[in-house]
C-alpha cells in the first residue's frame, strides 16, 4: 500500500509547538512593568504549584478516600473535609516557600497567618483553597479563589511588625486575582489590575496551564441566572420582585433559563464564558450576606469587571470598593453581564423609592 511522506501519527496530527504556558505568560507580562523585580512572578509560580497539587489530589480524591470529614468545622461553619485541611496545607506550604508571602488569609483559619520569616516580602495573600467543598462527594466542580495585595513600603523590612488590619483593604488595592476550577479538567482563570482576563488550561500530560481562552470578554446580556431560589423566603421584596420578573418576562417576553451548581466556582465561570448573572443576596437568615469579601467577592469582582462586566453587593455599592471589617466579613453578591446587572440595580432603585 502506498503511503504519503506525511503518514503516522505524528504526520497527521496538527502539531502547536508555540504554546503559551503560564510560566511564559507570567515572564511576558512582567516584561512589559519596567519597575518589575521578578517578586510577583515567582509569588505566582509557588501559587501555580498549589494549583497543580490540589487538582492531582482531587483526581485521587475518591480512590484514596480523601473526601470523607475531617471531623471539624472551619471558622465558617461548614464541615471541613479532609480535602480542605489538605488544600489549606499545600497553600500555607506554598506561601511560605516562596519567600514572597508577608501574610496569609484562608478561609480555613480563623486568623492571619503572619510569615516573619520574610520580613521583606512584599505581597498579601487571601484565598479559599477550597471553595465548594461540600459538593466534593458528588463529583461536582469546586475551585481554589485568591486575590493578592502588595504591602506598603512602611510596613516591610526587619524589625517592622504586620497585622491582619494591613490586609483589610478594597479589591481595588489588589494587583492580581483569579480562581482555579476543578472539573473535568482543572481551569485556571487569572486577571491583573486593569488588566485583561485570561483563562488557562492545565495539560494532565505536560503538567503545565495553557492559555486556552485569551483575553475573556462577558456578553453585555444573556437571559440566565443563577441563584439559590430556596432561600426567596428570606430575600427583600425588591430581591423576590426582581427574580420574578425574570421568570415571568410579560406578554411576547421569553423567560431566563435557571443555572445553579451550588459551587461559586463553578457557577462563576459558567457565567464569565456565557453570560448572565450570578447572585447570592443578603438576606433575612444572613442580612450581610453569604460570601467572603476579601477572598470571595472582591477576586470575582476584578475578574469580571476587567471582562467587561458589572459586580455590586445587596445595597449596589461597587463591590470592589468594599471594605471588610474583619477578614472574614461577609457581603451579598450580584455579578456578570453589565446589562443584567443593571436590572437589579434598576430594580432596587425602583422599589427603594
Amino acid at each position: 500500500m502506498a503511503t504519503n511522506g506525511n503518514s503516522g501519527a505524528v504526520g497527521n496530527e496538527n502539531i502547536n509547538t508555540d504554546i503559551v504556558t503560564l510560566t511564559r505568560f507570567l515572564t511576558e507580562e512582567q516584561t512589559k512593568v519596567p519597575e518589575a523585580t521578578g517578586d510577583f512572578t515567582l509569588l505566582c509560580h509557588a501559587l501555580q504549584f498549589s494549583f497543580k497539587s490540589i487538582a492531582y489530589y482531587i483526581r485521587r480524591a475518591t480512590l484514596i478516600n480523601l473526601t470523607g470529614l475531617a471531623g471539624s468545622s472551619n471558622t465558617t461553619g461548614d464541615d471541613q473535609k479532609k480535602l480542605d485541611v489538605i488544600g489549606n496545607d499545600v497553600f500555607i506550604a506554598a506561601m511560605k516557600g516562596s519567600g514572597k508571602c508577608r501574610i496569609l488569609v484562608s478561609e480555613e483559619e480563623e486568623e492571619a497567618i503572619i510569615f516573619d520569616e520574610h520580613p521583606n516580602a512584599r505581597y498579601a495573600v487571601v484565598c479559599d483553597p477550597i471553595d465548594g467543598s461540600s459538593n466534593l462527594d458528588a463529583g461536582v466542580s469546586v475551585g481554589t479563589i485568591f486575590g493578592i495585595f502588595k504591602l506598603p513600603d512602611d510596613i516591610l523590612g526587619p524589625g517592622k511588625s504586620v497585622t491582619a488590619k494591613d490586609i483589610l483593604r478594597p479589591g481595588t488595592e489588589m494587583v492580581a486575582a483569579g480562581f482555579t476550577m476543578y472539573g473535568a479538567s482543572a481551569q485556571l482563570v487569572i486577571t491583573m489590575k486593569n488588566g485583561g482576563v485570561n483563562g488557562f488550561t492545565l495539560e494532565n500530560s505536560l503538567g503545565e496551564f495553557i492559555l486556552t481562552h485569551p483575553n475573556m470578554r462577558l456578553p453585555t446580556k444573556r437571559a440566565i441566572y443563577s441563584v439559590n431560589e430556596g432561600n426567596s423566603m428570606y430575600w427583600d421584596d425588591w430581591c423576590n420582585a426582581y427574580f420574578h420578573s425574570l421568570k415571568h418576562p410579560g406578554e411576547g417576553g421569553k423567560p431566563y433559563s435557571a443555572r445553579y451548581i451550588g459551587s461559586m466556582v463553578a457557577d462563576a465561570y459558567r457565567t464569565l464564558l456565557y453570560g448572565g448573572i450570578f447572585a447570592y443576596p443578603a438576606d433575612s437568615k444572613s442580612p450581610k450576606g453569604k460570601l467572603r469579601i476579601l477572598y470571595e467577592c472582591a477576586p470575582m469582582a476584578m475578574l469580571f469587571e476587567n471582562a467587561g462586566g458589572l459586580a455590586v453587593n445587596s445595597r449596589m455599592e461597587r463591590l470592589l470598593s468594599v471594605q471588610p471589617e474583619h477578614i472574614h466579613d461577609r457581603s451579598g453578591v450580584f455579578l456578570g453581564s453589565k446589562d443584567e446587572v443593571q436590572k437589579v440595580i434598576d430594580t432596587y432603585n425602583k422599589h427603594k423609592k
